[in-house]
């Protein structure tokens, strides 16, 4: 099934169109002026800076590549290599997302548990550098190993798999577990400790709250953004679809699809982390 089949089930989908769009605009504008920011800072970098620039990385890369979704949408694509690359583009971008907020949830609760610990910490820059490069390469490994999930004769058209040919279940098991169920965990954890923990403190209140508010916008924007497409991925998995299916007539389909959206919005609302982070907390 390649480009032959792409021209019998792709169809022009404007609310792709329309939904992507602003989501590129929006996304493109806030993570240059997040780059800019950075640019800024170079001299007086801490390890919160290393892990919030990571995230500008994912997220920037999400975004640039948004602009083959849309034409997709209003052209479609043929079922190639290329449509191969721009998904595992996405998806790694997004779980490198993923994965960096979770480093930062624990740097935040470390930070915030161990004050004094903290400060006298040694090479924390370096570590903050260990730590994103390995999730760089963790996901890289991951796509190369499961790399023929997404091969053209798996893809009914450029962004969307056939859902008679459900991902196997080790990479499901990786993506749901590793990729969504611990960082989800950690994040919790972490968010609700230090709301805890700043709670119980009396002084400095008003900056308190506002570190309690940055936390809890955080871990809920990561819920909302996140939990939808991994039941969406479940949904996929459970639901056999008929060998001849079209995409646009099938439930299941069109709630990954808003889903998958969703998700990408997570790359305009990590701008709340931007703007926190050039408040220096947690510096």
């Amino acid at each position: 099934m390649g480009a032959n089949s792409t021209n019998a089930t792709c169809v022009v989908d404007n609310l792709q169109c329309l939904s992507y769009s602003p989501l590129f605009v929006l996304g493109f504008l806030v993570n240059a002026a997040a780059a800019r920011a950075f640019a800024s800072k170079r001299l007086s970098w801490t390890e919160t800076h290393i892990y919030m620039l990571n995230l500008v990385v994912a997220d920037t890369a999400l975004v640039l590549f948004l602009p083959f979704r849309i034409y997709d949408a209003l052209y479609c694509l043929p079922t190639t290599t290329l449509c191969t690359l721009l998904i595992f583009i996405h998806f790694i971008n997004m779980y490198a997302s993923i994965m960096t907020t979770m480093a930062i949830s624990v740097h935040r609760y470390l930070t915030v548990r161990f004050p004094l610990q903290a400060r006298s910490w040694r090479r924390k820059k370096e570590t903050a550098v260990v730590v994103c490069l390995l999730i760089w390469v963790f996901l890289v490994t991951v796509c190369a190993a499961f790399r023929t999930e997404n091969y053209p004769e798996q893809l009914w058209t450029c962004y969307v798999r056939r859902k008679d040919h459900p991902l196997r279940l080790e990479f499901l098991l990786i993506l749901l577990l590793v990729g969504f169920l611990v960082p989800l965990m950690i994040i919790v954890f972490c968010a609700t400790q230090i709301i805890y923990i700043l709670s119980k403190e009396e002084d400095r209140l008003e900056e308190k709250k506002k570190t309690v508010g940055v936390v809890m916008a955080n871990m809920i924007v990561f819920i909302v953004c996140y939990t939808p497409i991994h039941v969406g991925f479940l949904i996929n998995f459970l639901y056999h679809a008929p060998e001849h299916w079209q995409t646009r007539h099938i439930p299941a389909h069109m709630y990954f699809q808003v889903s998958e959206w969703v998700a990408s919005t997570n790359c305009f609302f990590d701008s709340i982390s931007y703007y926190f982070l050039l408040k220096q907390f947690y510096s």
